[in-house]
C-alpha cells in the first residue's frame, strides 16, 4: 500500500484519459452518414464496421475489466477453479456462436431489429417472451458494468486518491467514472467506444507483452508455478486445523472438476446472450464480419491466459494487495504488481485497465438501453415513438443502467467482484433457449420458453443468494451442491438445464392443447440474408 500518490503514474493516467474521453466526443463525426437521431445511428453506429474495426470493437467489448482484474484476483486469492476456468471459457465459446451468430445478424438485417428481445418478438410473436428477454438483459448487464467500474477504482485506489474511513472519498473515482462514462456516451453512442477501443488493445497489448517478458526473466514460470502450489497447500493445511474447509486450487482436484467444467462451458454458452455483446455483432456489415471475427477471436485468449498468471507471478514475488482502509483486497493485486515492480511503465499499465473498463462499460450501457427503449419503452409506452424519439430515450436510459450499475457496486462486496460478472452469468443464461433456439426451429412453444424462463430466473436467483462467502452472507458464489451430488457447480448450468427441461415437457402439453403458438413474422431464407441481399428491407429508422 502507498503513503502517498503516484504523481508519476496519475499523471500518465490522467493524459491518456482524458485524451479517450476527448476521442469518444470526437467520435460523433466518425463514419457517419446521417445524424444520429435513431437507434440505428447511436446505438448500432449504422450497422456498417468492417473485419478491422469489429474485431476491435468486440475485443474491447468482450475483454474488460474482468479480464485485468477479477480474473487475476481470483487467480491469487483461490486459485484456478475460481480464475483459470475463463481461459478455456473463452476458446470454448467462439466455435458455439461461429454457428448461430451469422444466422442471427442476417434475420436482424433483414428485419431492421436492433435488439435480441426484437429478434425473440419477431419469432415467436410474443410480446411477454420478449419483454422477459429485455429485462433479463437489463439486469445482466448492471452488474458487469459494476464490474468495470470497480477496476477504475481499483487503479486509482493503489495509485493512492481516496481517503482511509472516509466513504464518500472512497467512492469518488466511481462518481467520476460515471460522469464520464454518461458523457460520451451520451454524446457519440457507440461510435464512441468502438473508436477508443482502438488505444484500448493497443495499450492492453503492450502491457502484456512487457509484463509477460518480465515474468518469464525475472522470475520464471517455473519459480512462479512453484510458489503459487506451495502457498496454496499451505492455505489450505492452515484451513483445515482451524475447521474450515480448503478453497484454494492451483491444480482442480477430482471434486472440483464440475465446478471447472461447468464454470467454463455455461460462461461460454452466455457470452454472446449480453445484449453488449450481440449490439458489437448487430453492428457488423456483413455475415463475413461475423464469420472472420468469430474465428479470429480467440487469439484473444492468450493474452487472458497472460493477464490471469500475473495472479500467481504476485504470490511469487509476494505482492500485498492492501486498500487505503488498510484492508486486504485481492481486487488490488494487479495494480499493486506494476506499481511494486513497474516504475513509471506502471502508469501505462493503470491506464489500460481504467480505458479497458471505459469501453465495455459504454457498449453495456448502450446495449441495455436500446433493449429499454425499443422492447419496453416502445412497446408498452409509447409505440409510435419516431426513431428521433427512440433515439432520446435510448440515451437517457444509457445514464439510468450507469446508475443502477454504481448501486451494485456501492451495495455488494468489491473484493469478489468475478462475482459480479458470474452472477450475471446466471441470469442472461436463461434467455439462451429462446434466442438461440429459435433461430433454427419454431417447435418450442412460447409461453413454454417463458415459463421455463422464470423457472431459471428464480431457481438461479434463490440459488446464488443462499451462497455465503468469508466476506457477505448472500452472493458470495456462484457454485452450488445439488441434491444428490456433493461437488459443486455453476448454478448459471444447472438453472439453464431446468429452464430447458421446463420448456420441453411444457411445449408437448401446451401442442397437445392446441394453445396459439404466435405468429412467425420471419422466413427460413432471412437466417442467409447478407449485405446488398435484395431481400433486406430498408430499415426504417434510415429510410429518409
Amino acid at each position: 500500500m502507498n503513503s502517498g500518490v503516484n504523481v508519476v503514474g496519475l499523471t500518465i493516467v490522467l493524459v491518456l484519459f482524458v485524451g479517450v474521453t476527448m476521442l469518444g466526443f470526437v467520435a460523433a463525426r466518425w463514419r457517419r452518414t446521417a445524424p444520429l437521431a435513431s437507434l440505428d445511428e447511436w446505438g448500432l453506429a449504422g450497422r456498417g464496421f468492417g473485419t478491422f474495426v469489429t474485431w476491435f470493437l468486440i475485443g474491447g467489448d468482450l475483454y474488460t475489466a474482468y479480464t485485468f482484474v477479477a480474473v487475476p484476483a481470483a487467480m491469487f486469492s483461490l486459485g484456478a477453479v475460481s480464475g483459470w476456468f475463463a481461459v478455456p471459457y473463452t476458446i470454448i465459446a467462439y466455435p458455439i456462436v461461429f454457428v448461430f451468430l451469422p444466422r442471427l445478424w442476417s434475420v436482424a438485417h433483414r428485419h431492421g431489429y436492433a435488439t435480441p428481445a426484437d429478434v425473440t418478438r419477431g419469432r415467436y410473436g410474443s410480446r411477454s417472451l420478449a419483454t422477459a428477454v429485455a429485462v433479463t438483459g437489463i439486469l445482466a448487464t448492471m452488474p458487469y458494468i459494476a464490474l468495470q467500474l470497480v477496476g477504475i477504482q481499483a487503479v486509482l485506489e493503489v495509485i493512492g486518491l481516496g481517503g482511509s474511513g472516509n466513504t464518500f472519498l472512497n467512492d469518488l473515482p466511481l462518481f467520476i467514472a460515471f460522469a464520464v462514462l454518461a458523457a460520451y456516451t451520451y454524446s457519440s453512442g457507440l461510435r464512441a467506444p468502438a473508436l477508443i477501443a482502438f488505444v484500448k488493445d493497443f495499450l492492453i497489448y503492450l502491457v502484456i507483452i512487457v509484463a509477460t517478458v518480465w515474468m518469464g526473466w525475472k522470475i520464471g514460470f517455473g519459480t512462479i508455478f512453484d510458489h503459487a502450489s506451495s502457498s496454496f497447500t499451505a492455505a489450505n493445511a492452515k484451513a483445515v486445523a482451524t475447521g474450515k474447509p480448503p478453497t484454494a486450487s492451483f491444480v482442480p482436484n477430482l471434486h472440483q472438476l464440475l465446478a471447472y467444467g461447468t464454470l467454463a462451458l455455461g460462461s461460454a454458452m452466455a457470452l454472446f446472450m449480453y445484449p453488449h455483446s450481440i449490439t458489437g455483432v448487430l453492428a457488423a456489415r456483413s455475415r463475413g464480419v461475423i464469420r472472420r471475427n468469430t474465428a479470429l477471436l480467440p487469439a484473444y485468449s492468450l493474452m487472458l491466459a497472460m493477464l490471469a498468471l500475473l495472479g500467481y507471478a504476485a504470490i511469487a514475488v509476494g505482492t500485498k494487495p492492501i486498500g487505503l482502509n488498510g484492508k486486504p483486497n485481492p481486487q488490488l493485486v494487479v495494480p499493486q504488481l506494476f506499481e511494486d515492480h513497474f516504475g513509471w511503465f506502471a502508469g501505462v499499465a493503470f491506464a489500460a485497465i481504467a480505458i479497458g473498463a471505459l469501453v465495455p462499460a459504454a457498449i453495456m450501457s448502450i446495449g441495455a438501453a436500446n433493449l429499454f427503449t425499443r422492447n419496453i419503452w416502445k412497446e408498452y409506452v409509447q409505440p409510435n415513438a419516431d426513431p428521433a424519439r427512440e433515439a432520446a430515450v435510448s440515451k437517457v436510459a444509457s445514464l439510468v443502467v450507469k446508475a443502477g450499475a454504481l448501486a451494485f457496486v456501492l451495495s455488494l462486496d468489491r473484493q469478489n467482484a468475478i462475482n459480479f460478472q458470474l452472477l450475471g452469468g446466471i441470469w442472461i443464461l436463461q434467455t439462451f433457449p429462446a434466442l438461440v433456439f429459435g433461430l433454427y426451429t419454431r417447435w418450442f412453444h412460447r409461453w413454454a420458453l417463458l415459463v421455463g424462463w422464470a423457472v431459471g430466473m428464480v431457481y438461479g436467483t434463490v440459488a446464488a443468494y443462499g451462497q455465503a462467502s468469508a466476506a457477505t452472507k448472500h452472493f458470495g458464489s456462484s457454485l452450488a451442491t445439488f441434491d444428490g451430488i456433493t461437488d459443486k457447480a455453476y448454478i448459471a448450468l444447472t438453472a439453464f438445464v431446468l429452464n430447458v427441461a421446463v420448456a420441453v415437457v411444457l411445449t408437448v402439453l401446451f401442442r397437445a392443447l392446441k394453445l396459439p403458438a404466435g405468429a412467425d413474422r420471419t422466413s427460413p431464407e432471412d437466417y442467409y440474408a447478407d449485405e446488398g441481399d435484395p431481400r433486406v428491407e430498408p430499415i426504417p429508422e434510415l429510410t429518409r
